[in-house]
């Protein structure tokens, strides 16, 4: 029986090393390991052919699949003409909360069964969350740019108007309760926040999404980005929030309405928003949302944590354990 031959298709994020390293910890010195390097994040991800957030391009990696039976990648594309052009392939597992980059439908069609990793990052994102909150609505970002471009020591922030919330006794409002929605709660349970959730999946929360956003003074987006939740936060939503509330996005950027958002922090209605993620990414260098006040914008930093590659390579490296074992796979994507 020949050796298992694995291709670790890492980037600068889930370095292949890592991979590798759980690879072996997980198989042992056995199976046949190639090491590729793809360009993200040095590079922006992109579609590839018809999958959509892929790095790399279909050359490099058909070149890379030849003799290959299982590949682990975080971004590394597989359309169909790639799948194509790799005939010992038998599995992909993906180091990402869900396989963007494959054709699944094309895989399925050839034998290749697809595995994701979910829950990879949803620590890291309920801490950036609650983080970029604080920064929200303690105006960290502001006054730390007073200070060291203008020298200005801040008097200003100090007045009754300029000052911001505090999280303990303040109700915050949860748009789902995944993962990560569910992490934040017991984050902001700790600060001493009131915590309302709105979410349809579970019943252990509000009765519908105005409710929570008439009660929250602030809301934080948790929700998966699907036709029915894009554009789920618009002109009328944030109209229900107290005025002087404060609203934040790390999940996804197509669940709001940028300009709604950005009229009412000119108006008021909102002291003050976070965002990590866009509906376009990066924003345009143009874009509105670098002129709205009172906006903290991160470029969709919030799952980049060290321990987020490091366990990505784990989850993949055991479901490659399991395929190797003939054991029933945890996280296969069924088409």
């Amino acid at each position: 029986m020949s050796a298992l031959s694995i291709l670790a298709a890492g980037d600068h994020f889930v370095l292949p090393r890592l991979l590798v390293d759980a690879l072996r910890a997980e198989l042992g010195d056995g199976p046949r390991i190639r090491e590729l390097t793809l360009p993200w994040p040095v590079e922006p991800f992109g579609p590839v052919a018809e999958v959509d957030e892929a790095s790399g391009d279909e050359k490099t990696m058909i070149e890379a699949l030849d003799g290959v039976e299982v590949c682990v990648t975080q971004m590394g594309p597989f359309p169909e003409q790639v799948l194509a052009g790799a005939p010992d392939l038998r599995l992909v597992v993906v180091a990402r909360g869900g396989p963007i980059n494959v054709n699944v439908a094309a895989a399925a069609a050839r034998g290749v069964q697809v595995c994701y990793a979910p829950g990879r990052n949803a620590t890291a994102t309920a801490e950036y969350t609650v983080g970029l909150m604080l920064a929200a609505i303690r105006r960290i970002p502001e006054t730390h740019a007073a200070l060291t471009a203008q020298g200005e020591w801040g008097g200003r922030y100090y007045t009754y108007d300029a000052t911001g919330l505090e999280l303990e006794g303040t109700t915050v409002g949860l748009v789902g309760y995944g993962a990560v929605g569910s992490r934040v709660a017991r984050i902001l349970a700790g600060f001493g926040a009131e915590v309302l959730v709105y979410d349809p999946y579970v019943d252990d929360g509000v009765a519908d999404l105005d409710e929570l956003l008439r009660r929250s003074r602030i809301v934080s987006l948790h929700a998966r980005l699907t036709p029915e939740t894009r554009g789920m936060i618009g002109a009328r939503e944030i109209g229900l929030m107290p005025e002087g509330s404060v609203l934040v996005n790390c999940a996804r950027g197509g669940l709001l309405d940028q300009d709604a958002l950005c009229d009412a922090l000119d108006s008021g209605q909102l002291m003050a928003a976070g965002l990590d993620t866009y509906a376009e990414e990066p924003p345009p260098p143009g874009s509105r949302l670098f002129r709205t006040p009172g906006l903290v914008m991160t470029p969709h930093l919030g799952g980049a944590s060290r321990a987020v590659a490091e366990k990505a390579a784990r989850i993949v490296a055991a479901e490659v354990g399991r395929y190797h074992r003939g054991e029933p796979l945890a996280h296969r994507l069924d088409p």
